[in-house]
């Protein structure tokens, strides 16, 4: 773990939880892509880039999720570089209190406030900034979060942030968070049609061919929209559909895991009646969903 690795004459990433590329400018200028979940994160990237000699000259944040920003605040603090994030990524970097705020639905629980989901804050700038390497190609990847974003090096590698997730990560969890379902099959139809000589998704490998990988994410949301399907043939609360989610899936609740598989299904809900394939009601004050859809 945090070992470097080459991938290019301009490119590395650095072996994490969540991977943090490298876009190396010159000879002793390097851009951070993403900084690991917190603190500890950072002083390895920090050593790494001692040990290089390498400067670094900002820090890009795909998006705002706390594993990707997490490092955020102690490098910043430590060599005063910039950081910059596209939209409203820019404003949940600033104020990461939104992130666990937004995933409960009101002021997180002290359990909701840990680093798992809560970084600490650093100053972040929009990429519109004159100040961003016009050489980085940036690519939205909306989807997985608001405004997530990819980035194409100089030498043709391409950090696909966590719009794609390994085969092993959707046996394990099952129920990836998507914020938005339909932007996300959006962005995976763009990402399978890319020509690049290298693809880093942050939670899968490294790879020179994304498009098996692309075709499992998708099979796997379709997969998970069947299942709501199935669960809504009779009328249902969000609570009920939860309880089955987790059953059949196998999954472990917790409160983390309530908030991310809850958001994602509320967000898959949303989706399937913008698309009239399910309907609520509301009974006794209580919200019911219910299948317009015949399976039999």
């Amino acid at each position: 773990m945090y070992e470097l690795k080459q991938l290019g004459s301009q490119s590395y990433y650095i072996e994490s939880p969540a991977k943090i590329g490298i876009y190396k400018q010159n000879d002793t200028d390097i851009y951070l892509i993403d900084s690991g979940n917190d603190k500890e994160a950072g002083k390895k990237v920090l050593k790494i880039a001692n040990q290089n000699n390498w400067r670094i000259k900002a820090i890009i944040n795909t998006h705002s999720n706390a594993d990707h920003i997490g490092g955020n605040h102690y490098i910043q603090e430590q060599t005063g570089c910039p950081i910059f994030a596209k939209g409203i990524e820019v404003a949940f970097t600033n104020h990461p209190i939104l992130e666990s705020s937004f995933l409960y639905g009101g002021y997180p629980c002290r359990e909701l406030r840990g680093k798992f989901l809560l970084a600490k804050a650093s100053q972040v700038k929009d990429i519109s900034h004159d100040d961003f390497p016009k050489e980085l190609e940036v690519f939205p990847l909306p989807g997985h979060f608001f405004d997530m974003i990819g980035l194409r090096t100089p030498d043709d590698t391409i950090f696909l942030a966590d719009c794609i997730s390994s085969k092993s990560t959707l046996e394990k969890y099952q129920v990836s968070f998507v914020y938005d379902v339909a932007q996300y099959l959006d962005t995976l139809d763009r990402v399978e049609s890319m020509q690049g000589k290298i693809f880093v998704p942050a939670h899968a490998e490294v790879t020179e061919n994304i498009k098996e990988l692309v075709q499992s994410n998708r099979n796997k949301i379709y997969e998970i929209v069947e299942t709501l399907l199935d669960i809504c043939e009779k009328q249902v609360t969000i609570e009920d559909i939860l309880q089955q989610i987790f059953d059949r899936y196998n999954l472990t609740m917790t409160i983390e895991q309530y908030v991310l598989v809850g958001s994602t299904i509320r967000s898959y809900l949303s989706w399937l009646k913008d698309n009239e394939k399910i309907t609520f009601t509301i009974q006794e004050n209580k919200l019911l969903w219910k299948s317009l859809v015949n399976k039999h």
